[in-house]
């Protein structure tokens, strides 16, 4: 929106101060008040304003009239003007934050309205450009259309100013969203700033300590590029953007940090872990031997069913502790050379095949005390599961005539598979190993039909 027009007229005195003056004043409804205010009384003596002469009568009247719309239009001009400003100041700060369609649709009704605003400006300017009020001898009639047509700019001007404040009154929500996210800017980015700075800190704390942590140098360095553009402004790479690239080196510089100052901490535990691993592999090395007997036991005792699944775990035992004892080598290696991720890795390795040599040894020691025990008393193992039967159907009995045939029927079957398995005892060589597993399928099955009751009766009871 401009102002600076110089305007034509005639008249014996002054007429180049005057247009001096007037380019002056359209040029000062540019400036904040106060400034105005202060510059015009020296504008208008510039201006000859001092120097006119006035003439009696009706014309002086029609001039004084036409001066008065004319003030009042450049009053409205320049309210126009300061609130078109400001206005300009809160969509730029929305579109600076907000991509969204509703951010767009408001910066093109913005641009819509300065359209409009420029077209009422170019009214108001032409009118002050075609009348000249203080020129002598200035005619009644001229004065009167001067008035009339200032009037109209000036109802022009606050009838877009009208529409002017409707259209702020609206930008509210979205005005208080960008102005939220402008006001955490400066503390994202001072965050950012601050994990970069501890991050480095507890590396070369890490470092000190003899680490190397090549692996969190390269990752903190990684983040340097993205300082620069933190460090370029929310200006040259948008307010969204710049929030969410600061919370992102944050959460990265902050992982840096937290393994840097556990490294020496991790490093102890892998060096405890490697010896407690050792350890255990040598005690299993021993373990292992001892399984032989106690397959030679099972076999000169028990029929061959009760031990043949077991005869390749001394072999198994062996090769699994071997590996074990290879990976301790490769895992210590790691751990001198600081690839940390490597030598927890590889100890994990060295972990699962020694529980599973575990198992496999405890295995046949417990097998052997099994059927050593049900050999002496079969009977123990028999009422242990019948005790089991009996619990499920007095419970599948509780409160009914008549059980329901979705519990009776798994408890009869449960009833006859017992029956079986005790009758396979009878003869020279029965199979021990066979009866346990049956009586212990038999309890698992017994369990889940107690556990469907409990269920569909509302109790964990």
């Amino acid at each position: 929106m401009t102002a600076t027009h110089a305007r034509p007229h005639s008249g014996a005195r002054g007429r180049a101060g005057v247009a001096r003056g007037v380019r002056v004043f359209a040029a000062l409804v540019l400036l904040p008040l106060p400034l105005v205010v202060a510059v015009l009384p020296a504008a208008f003596a510039a201006g000859g304003g001092g120097t006119r002469r006035w003439f009696g009568g009706r014309g002086e009247s029609q001039r004084a009239e036409a001066q008065a719309a004319k003030d009042a239009a450049a009053a409205a001009f320049y309210e126009l003007d300061t609130a078109q400003r400001d206005l300009r100041i809160s969509i730029e700060t929305i579109t600076a934050v907000d991509s969204s369609p509703g951010a767009r649709r408001v910066a093109d009704e913005f641009a819509a309205l300065g359209r409009r605003i420029d077209e009422v400006s170019h009214v108001y300017i032409t009118a002050v450009d075609a009348h000249d009020l203080d020129r002598d001898g200035l005619e009644a009639s001229v004065a009167a259309r001067a008035r009339t047509e200032l009037t109209r700019a000036k109802d022009e001007l606050v009838r877009v100013k009208g529409e002017l404040d409707r259209f702020a009154q609206g930008l509210g929500p979205l005005l208080d969203k960008a102005e939220t996210q402008l006001a955490r800017l400066a503390p994202a980015v001072e965050r950012a700033r601050q994990a970069l700075l501890a991050a480095s800190n507890a590396l070369d704390a890490a470092r000190g300590s003899g680490l190397r942590a090549d692996d969190l140098a390269a990752r903190l360095a990684a983040l340097a590029p993205e300082l620069t553009r933190l460090n370029e402004g929310a200006g040259r790479h948008g307010v969204a953007e710049t929030l969410q690239r600061a919370d992102r080196v944050v959460r990265d510089a902050e992982a840096v940090r937290a393994e840097a100052e556990r490294l020496p901490e991790r490093a102890a535990e892998i060096d405890k872990r490697l010896v407690s691993l050792r350890t255990r592999a040598q005690a299993l090395t021993t373990r292992t031997g001892g399984v032989e007997p106690v397959l030679s036991e099972l076999r000169r005792r028990f029929t061959a069913a009760c031990w043949q699944d077991l005869q390749p775990v001394p072999d198994q035992a062996a090769e699994n502790v071997r590996q074990a004892e290879e990976k301790l080598k490769e895992a210590a290696k790691a751990r001198d050379e600081q690839r940390w991720p490597d030598a927890t890795a590889l100890l994990g390795t060295v972990r699962a095949l020694l529980n599973s040599t575990d198992e496999a040894v405890s295995a046949a020691g417990d097998r052997l005390r099994r059927l050593d025990a049900v050999a002496k008393d079969p009977e123990q193992e028999i009422q242990r599961t019948r005790f089991a039967i009996r619990d499920a159907q007095r419970l599948a009995m509780a409160g009914r005539n008549t059980p329901d045939p979705r519990h009776a029927r798994p408890l009869d079957d449960a009833v006859a598979r017992l029956d079986r398995a005790v009758a396979g005892l009878e003869g020279r060589h029965p199979d021990y190993w066979h009866f346990l597993t049956e009586t212990e399928t038999v309890r698992q099955g017994v369990a889940g039909v107690v556990a469907q009751i409990r269920s569909e009766r509302g109790t964990g009871a």
